[in-house]
């Protein structure tokens, strides 16, 4: 039987703001030495390596794999604007040299929570319509929901409303421990509840207050949650992304520090 593999994501160097967009490179070396062996990048960071020819050159160079792709838009409108229908496309058609790596669709919040069930509705519209797309193309999809206030899917009721409305044929959810915590839930009782659905996992903590912490700092039950996920033969990616202030200043330190809890409490639970 697979195992539980575990990957970084890019936005901790995404926290500094335009810093590291387009330094995959020295990002990938980074996560390698941290002891990750996958990479969840968000397309911004990309560049030249929208290439897949080149992205699998540099995947290689580190001996990493791409762990997943993550597609950040608005997605409004009661369907994808040109924009987005042509930008999710260009990925599909990226990743079709990937058939192993999770394509994640992550909305980017708004400045409120008006016109909530239209917005809802409008959203899930345009997932499906990608993820039927990046389907007949072989590709799994997951959508991932967040937690700042202008947010669509936050709280339990908008989980219910996500996880029915989400075509459980062509799309899977990732559980975001942090944001399912930000949002007034429990991330094990939740991951526990929509179980069937999960096919990517977000690591990251938080304090009690809400603030984001260094991984292990927190409140987050992570050995519990991996406890979980290993006795329900979860045998996908758990994907570490660190949101704390620290990333600001030094996200490469952050991440080896990561690295470090990761040895020393999770890899044990999940060998």
């Amino acid at each position: 039987m697979a195992s539980i593999q575990l990957a970084c994501e890019t936005y901790t160097w995404q926290m500094p703001g335009e810093t590291y967009k387009g330094k995959l490179d020295h990002i990938m070396g980074v996560m390698k030495k941290a002891g990750f062996t996958g990479i969840e990048a968000e397309t911004s960071f990309f560049g030249p390596l929208a290439d897949p020819i080149l992205m699998q050159e540099m995947l290689d160079k580190h001996q990493l794999e791409l762990t997943a792709l993550c597609h950040v838009e608005d997605w409004r409108h009661t369907q994808e604007t040109d924009a987005e229908k042509a930008n999710a496309d260009s990925w599909i058609e990226f990743l079709a040299h990937f058939p192993d790596t999770m394509y994640l669709l992550v909305q980017m919040p708004g400045k409120d929570r008006n016109q909530l069930g239209e917005r809802q509705t409008n959203l899930l519209n345009c997932i499906n319509h990608i993820a039927q797309r990046a389907t007949d193309k072989g590709i799994s999809c997951s959508y991932h929901p967040n937690s700042p206030q202008g947010s669509i899917f936050r709280t339990t009721s908008d989980y219910k409303i996500l996880l029915n409305g989400l075509n459980p044929r062509t799309i899977g959810y990732t559980p975001d421990v942090g944001h399912i915590a930000k949002g007034g839930m429990d991330p094990l009782e939740t991951i526990k509840k929509y179980r069937e659905t999960i096919n990517l996992v977000h690591y990251k903590d938080m304090f009690a207050n809400g603030e984001w912490a260094p991984t292990g700092e927190g409140i987050i039950d992570f050995k519990g949650i991996t406890n979980y996920l290993k006795a329900t033969e979860y045998t996908g990616w758990i994907v570490m992304e660190d949101e704390c202030d620290r990333a600001i200043t030094n996200p490469d330190g952050l991440t080896l520090t990561d690295g470090d809890y990761i040895r020393n409490h999770i890899v044990n639970l999940i060998s």
